[in-house]
C-alpha cells in the first residue's frame, strides 16, 4: 500500500470544495438510484446485442464499419459501469453480493479482472499525483514520449501493454487476491474465445471478425486511449486542484463515454454517480473560475498528444504559453458562468 499521496496534498482542496457547494446540493449529487443505473446498463446490453446482430448479418462496409465502432465503444463502456460498482454508486446502501455479481458481469466484456480493476483503481485514487504509487501513472502511462509509441496504445498492442502493467502491479498483492485475479482473467479469456468460436461456427469467419475481433481488438484500444487522454495527461503538477484534466461537457461525449469524460469532477467527489456528473460540473464553474482551471476538448487533446507530442502528466498550458501557441479559453460556450454557490444551488434544483 502507498502513502495516500492525494489525501496528504489535498487537505486545503477538500476544504475549498466543501465551501464551493452547499451541503444540500452535495446531498442531492450523492443520491443514488439503482433503477437509473439499471436503465443505462440495460441500454448498453441492448446496444451490444443489436450491434452484434448487425455485424453478423451485414457485409457492406458502409454499414458494418460504423457498427463496429459502436460495438467497440460499448465494450469499453462496460469498464465505466464496473467503475460505478467500484465506488459503490449503484445502490443506495451497500449490497456486496449484488455488487460482486455486477462487477464480474461488467468486467467480462472487456476481458479484465474485476478484482484487479477494483484494487488498481482505488489505489489510483489514493495515490493520485505520485509518480511511483499511482499504478496507472507508474505502470501504464507511456514512458517513451514518441508519437509511434503513443500510437501503439491505439492498436491491439494495448492489450499486452495493459496486462503487463497489471501483472507488475498485482505481483505486490497478497496471494489470495492474486489467485482471485488469475481466476477472473481465465474466465474472461475463456468467454472471449468461446464468443469468437461460436460466431465463427454459426456465421463464418468474417462474421466473427466483424462482430468480435475488430470491435474488441481494434476499436476498444482507440476508445480507451481517447478516454484516458481526458483524465490526467494535461495537468498542473503544482496544484492538486488541477491534477485532473477539466473536460468541457458535450452531449455526444456524455453519451459515448457514459459521463466518464467528467473525470476531474469524479476525483473531487468519487461518491457522485456518473449520471449526476454533468450537474456537478455546472455547479463547480465558479470554483473553476476562481482557480483559473483550463478547459479542454478531445480535439485539442489529440492535437497536443500526437501533433505537438506533449508529455503525459504535465502542464500543457504552460508549454503552450512558453511557445506562444496557447489556444483561446474554452470557457465561452462551454458552460454559462454563474456568480456564486447560491446560483449553483439553483442550477442544481432546475436540473
Amino acid at each position: 500500500m502507498g502513502a495516500h499521496h492525494y489525501s496528504q496534498h489535498a487537505v486545503a482542496l477538500k476544504a475549498e470544495l466543501g465551501e464551493a457547494l452547499p451541503r444540500e446540493a452535495l446531498r442531492h449529487l450523492h443520491s443514488k438510484s439503482a433503477w437509473r443505473h439499471g436503465i443505462v446498463a440495460a441500454r448498453q446490453f441492448l446496444i451490444l446485442a443489436l450491434a452484434t446482430w448487425g455485424l453478423v448479418h451485414f457485409e457492406q462496409p458502409l454499414i458494418w464499419v460504423p457498427l463496429a465502432l459502436v460495438q467497440g465503444l460499448t465494450v469499453f463502456n462496460f469498464t465505466i459501469l464496473l467503475h460505478e460498482v467500484v465506488h459503490h454508486t449503484v445502490f443506495d446502501g451497500r449490497h456486496l453480493r449484488a455488487e460482486r455479481i455486477l462487477g464480474l458481469l461488467y468486467a467480462i466484456p472487456s476481458g479484465i479482472s474485476a478484482s484487479q480493476f477494483t484494487r488498481w483503481h482505488l489505489d489510483h485514487h489514493a495515490e493520485l499525483g505520485s509518480d511511483e504509487d499511482d499504478p496507472k501513472r507508474h505502470h501504464l502511462s507511456p514512458k517513451v514520449n514518441k508519437r509511434w509509441f503513443k500510437l501503439l496504445y491505439c492498436t491491439p498492442a494495448l492489450f499486452p501493454i495493459y496486462f503487463r502493467a497489471a501483472r507488475r502491479e498485482s505481483s505486490t498483492y497478497d496471494v489470495a487476491l492474486q489467485n482471485r485475479i488469475a481466476l477472473e482473467r481465465r474466465i474472461s479469456t475463456a468467454f472471449h474465445l468461446l464468443a469468437i468460436a461460436a460466431l465463427w461456427y454459426a456465421f463464418g469467419f468474417y462474421a466473427a471478425l466483424r462482430a468480435h475481433v475488430i470491435p474488441v481488438f481494434f476499436v476498444f484500444p482507440i476508445a480507451f486511449t481517447l478516454n484516458r487522454l481526458g483524465q490526467h495527461y494535461d495537468v498542473d503538477p503544482s496544484d492538486p486542484a488541477k491534477w485532473g484534466t477539466l473536460m468541457r461537457g458535450h452531449w455526444f461525449w456524455d453519451f459515448a463515454f457514459l459521463n466518464s469524460n467528467y473525470h476531474l469532477e469524479h476525483h473531487y467527489f468519487p461518491g457522485v454517480p456518473f449520471y449526476r456528473l454533468p450537474q456537478l460540473q455546472k455547479a463547480l464553474v465558479p470554483f473553476y473560475q476562481r482557480k483559473g482551471t483550463r478547459w479542454q476538448t478531445y480535439g485539442r487533446l489529440l492535437y497536443g498528444w500526437f501533433v505537438e507530442n506533449r508529455a503525459p502528466h504535465t502542464d500543457w498550458g504552460r508549454e503552450e504559453r512558453a511557445e506562444g501557441t496557447e489556444a483561446p479559453d474554452l470557457m465561452n460556450g462551454a458552460t454559462k458562468p454563474t456568480e456564486s454557490t447560491e446560483n449553483s444551488k439553483h442550477l442544481l434544483e432546475r436540473t
